[in-house]
């Protein structure tokens, strides 16, 4: 049967591990904005080149639809304030489960330095 310090060393692992997970998911998660953000970038850029009375169109499933410039200018405005606030967000999310991810380590640091000092007893109060 499994002591009571390896059963909180094993949840604490876990815990560990589901908070790496979290962390690669949300970094995926932001360098997919930062995609999006950088194409929307390049199609902002391509609006400042167009002339005025230059045509605009935007696909819609199979067809192209005559759009506006300065509404095709407004919703990648739109997008890309979107895009960053959300990209803000999710730099915060990180900073916060590394630091999640620091305490884990050194809750388990703590247990298992405890366990080989043979201190069980003040390893599970923590």
């Amino acid at each position: 049967m499994a002591s009571p310090l390896q059963v909180k060393l094993q949840a604490l692992s876990d815990e560990y591990q589901n908070l790496n997970k979290e962390l690669q998911e949300t970094v995926l998660a932001r360098q997919k904005l930062e995609a999006q953000k950088q194409e929307n970038l390049g199609v902002q850029q391509e609006f400042e080149k167009l002339k005025d009375d230059e045509q605009i169109y935007k696909l819609v499933g199979p067809v192209l639809l005559k759009q506006d410039k300065m509404d095709a200018e407004n919703t990648v405005k739109g997008r890309l304030e979107f895009i960053s606030k959300e990209i803000t967000r999710l730099e915060e999310v990180i900073k916060e489960t590394q630091g999640k991810i620091e305490k884990k380590r050194t809750e388990i640091i703590q247990v298992q330095t405890s366990a080989q000092a043979g201190g069980a007893p003040q390893a599970v109060k923590a």
